[in-house]
């Protein structure tokens, strides 16, 4: 991989965080990022994303909507090529995902 692709991924993937950050659990006035549902985010060198994320619960009520949202919003940005979202149970979200900044948010610090 050249350098230049190891930055353009990389890049990629912040941006791909930006707009992560625009995305809020219904239940929840956090975003999905600093509630630490998303696990990893992976670019390849032909810019496909895939992103290995959580739900607070297996019952959530956007388990259908949210990550649909999330590849939608995914796939918007102009450098991906393509979107996969993959949702795990495993590790299950507990609290102690989330930032600081969230914690503090919802009075948990």
């Amino acid at each position: 991989m050249s350098e230049e692709t190891a930055v353009d991924t990389q890049e990629l993937g912040e941006k791909i965080v930006i707009v992560l950050k625009t995305i809020y659990d219904p239940e929840i006035p956090v975003d999905i990022y600093e509630l630490g549902l998303i696990y990893d985010v992976f670019v390849n060198e032909d810019n496909e994303v895939k992103i290995l994320m959580t739900l607070t619960s297996p019952n959530c009520p956007v388990a259908e909507s949210l990550p649909a949202e999330v590849e939608e919003k995914v796939k918007s940005l102009d450098l991906v090529k393509d979107a996969e979202v993959e949702i795990t149970f495993d590790p299950p979200w507990t609290q102690d995902l989330m930032s600081e900044e969230a914690k503090l948010e919802l009075g948990l610090l």
